[in-house]
C-alpha cells in the first residue's frame, strides 16, 4: 500500500507542470485511476507514453500498487478527445 499523496507526488516530480488526475476509485491505497497529459509524450507510442509513467512510480508498481487504470494523452490528443 502506498498513500495516494506520495503517488501524487512522484508524478508531479516526473512531469512538472502537466496535467495529472489521479484518483483512487475505491478508496484504499492500491488501486487507483491516472490520467496524464503531458508534452513528453509526443513522438511516442501508447507503450513508451506508458513506460515513462511506470518509470516514474518506479518501484511502488512492483510493490505497493496493486492496480493502476493508465490513461495517457499528449495535449493535442486531449483536446481531440475533449471536442469529441
Amino acid at each position: 500500500m502506498i498513500p495516494i499523496e506520495d503517488v501524487r507526488g512522484m508524478l508531479e516530480s516526473a512531469f512538472p507542470g502537466d496535467r495529472v488526475e489521479l484518483s483512487s476509485p475505491m478508496g484504499d491505497d492500491n488501486h487507483f485511476q491516472l490520467v496524464v497529459i503531458s508534452e513528453k509524450f509526443n513522438g511516442k507510442s501508447m507503450v513508451e507514453q506508458h513506460q515513462l509513467v511506470y518509470g516514474a512510480l518506479g518501484d511502488a508498481m512492483k510493490e505497493a500498487i496493486h492496480a493502476l487504470a493508465l490513461k495517457t494523452f499528449t495535449p493535442e490528443q486531449w483536446q481531440q478527445a475533449a471536442g469529441s
